[in-house]
Order: C-alpha cells, then sequence, then structure tokens
C-alpha cells in the first residue's frame, strides 16, 4: 500500500485528493499538513463517504509526520513547496508537485532535490490537458510559419498567477516544436498601439472571474480556416486523479525530475 502524505488539507484542492485518495485502490492517505496558524490544525480530515474520520489529524510542520508517507502531493505555494522538496529531499521521499507561479530560482531549487528524490512536477496533472500539450505541438509542428497563434485561459477571480502554468507549458510546447526562443516570441496581450502584430508571436491572454475551474484554448488562425484545441474543467477531481496515478507511477522511481508527459508515455 502505497502512503500518501498532501498539503493544504482543508482546502479545495485538498479536499479533493482527499476523496479521489479514499477511491483509488493501493493507496492510502497517511498525513496531511496544512499552513500554520490554520483553524484546521489538530482536527481529523474529513471524507464525505463514511471512512474513518479519525485515521489522519491535520498538522502544519511536515517534519513531524516525514516518517509517514511515501510520496507527498504538494498544491500550495512557491515557497512552502521549494521548503517541503528539501525536507522530502532530505529523508529520501518522493513528490508530486502541483504548484504553479514558481521562479526560476526556485524551480532550480526543486531540481536539486530531484538529485536525491523523484519529483514529478507539472503546470497540470489533467490527462485531458496533458494530452492537448501533446496535440498542440503537433498542430505547431504541422501549421509551421502559416498560422498566428493564440493561447486564452480563464481561471476563478482567487487565482494570483497570470498566465496559468498550463497556458505557459502550452506556450513552451508550441514554441519547441516551431524551433523559436519562447521567451522571444511569448507576447502577453495584444499591443494597445502602434505595431502590427507579430507573424512568429504567441500572444496570451487572461481572465480572472467567478469559479471557473480552469478552461484553456489554442487558437491557429490562418487566412480561410481556424483550428482551435480547448480544454475545460469542471471540477478539481481531473486534477486529483491525475496528481494520484502520478504518485503511483513514481513510487518506483529512483531520483530524477518527471512531469505528466513521462508518466502517460506522451514523450
Amino acid at each position: 500500500m502505497l502512503s500518501i502524505a498532501i498539503t493544504g488539507a482543508a482546502g479545495r484542492m485538498g479536499k479533493t485528493l482527499v476523496e479521489v485518495i479514499a477511491n483509488t485502490p493501493g493507496v492510502q492517505l497517511s498525513a496531511a499538513i496544512e499552513r500554520p496558524g490554520s483553524d484546521f490544525i489538530g482536527h481529523a480530515v474529513g471524507y464525505s463517504s463514511g471512512v474513518d474520520r479519525n485515521a489522519v489529524q491535520i498538522v502544519d510542520n511536515i517534519v513531524d509526520v516525514v516518517d509517514r508517507f511515501d510520496i507527498l502531493i504538494d498544491f500550495s505555494n512557491p515557497e512552502s513547496t521549494v521548503q517541503n522538496a528539501t525536507v522530502c529531499a532530505a529523508h529520501g521521499k518522493h513528490m508530486v508537485v502541483g504548484t504553479t507561479g514558481l521562479s526560476s530560482s526556485q524551480i532550480e531549487r526543486v531540481m536539486l532535490a530531484s538529485k536525491k528524490s523523484a519529483i514529478c512536477m507539472a503546470s497540470n496533472f489533467a490527462t485531458g490537458v496533458n494530452l492537448c500539450f501533446k496535440l498542440a505541438e503537433i498542430a505547431a509542428s504541422v501549421l509551421g510559419d502559416d498560422v498566428d497563434i493564440e493561447i486564452s485561459e480563464t481561471h476563478h477571480r482567487h487565482k494570483k498567477d497570470a498566465p496559468s502554468g498550463t497556458a505557459l507549458s502550452l506556450g513552451k510546447s508550441i514554441a519547441g516544436a516551431l524551433g523559436r526562443d519562447f521567451n522571444n516570441v511569448a507576447q502577453y496581450g495584444v499591443p494597445r498601439e502602434g505595431s502590427q502584430r507579430d507573424d512568429a508571436a504567441i500572444v496570451f491572454s487572461s481572465l480572472r472571474a467567478g469559479d471557473v475551474i480552469g478552461d484553456h484554448t489554442v487558437l491557429f488562425a490562418a487566412e480561410g480556416e481556424r483550428i482551435e484545441i480547448t480544454h475545460k474543467a469542471s471540477n478539481r477531481a481531473a486534477f486529483a486523479r491525475g496528481a494520484v496515478r502520478a504518485a503511483k507511477w513514481l513510487s518506483d522511481r529512483g531520483t530524477g525530475m518527471f512531469d505528466m508527459q513521462d508518466v502517460l508515455n506522451l514523450r
């Protein structure tokens, strides 16, 4: 039985992970972590499906429970993720990272941790989204320079980073397929005045409104035709199922950095 710990256990994603783990054969929730000062510290993790409510109590320090799990699933914030990666590496624990918005230096620190443990890090763990990464890459390689490329995304009003990590990953997949330097061609919004659209640009647009879980669309527009690749998430279960799938895949790995393309064998 694979023992899993989760961060943000009392949050929306944490609660979804609790439910998915409870209903996935071969895995069990063995530890739950929340931020220091949370009102949920010391409370039992709740299930809505009849599972023992006293099985796991929420703590505020990963060090207190590091001996209780095999793999940590972390959907928290960049600073916490880096700290958790350091602890997991020191104790040889694997990690699934769904946190977005990490800086380049924070990503480097997570990658350093992967030299001592196996880490699966992805901007989005939904199987459908990862298939879209591959489809966008294929479309870009076929369509080449004959299309304008736009990536739009919509999320709930509380999401802090924009564009989303998923939108950026889509852009990087497309840029790689076209042989373009992503940092040189990424454009965030359409210029209000002046220049004509750059033919090589990959243009991003973001909306933050209501309770939208996550919508992403890649538009390839040419003279006379348009191709759209769209993914819409109606709840967080798709992300949680993917994260648990990644945890199971990661369980028999040694060390190294992986992503969902590895898990789904889409490379």
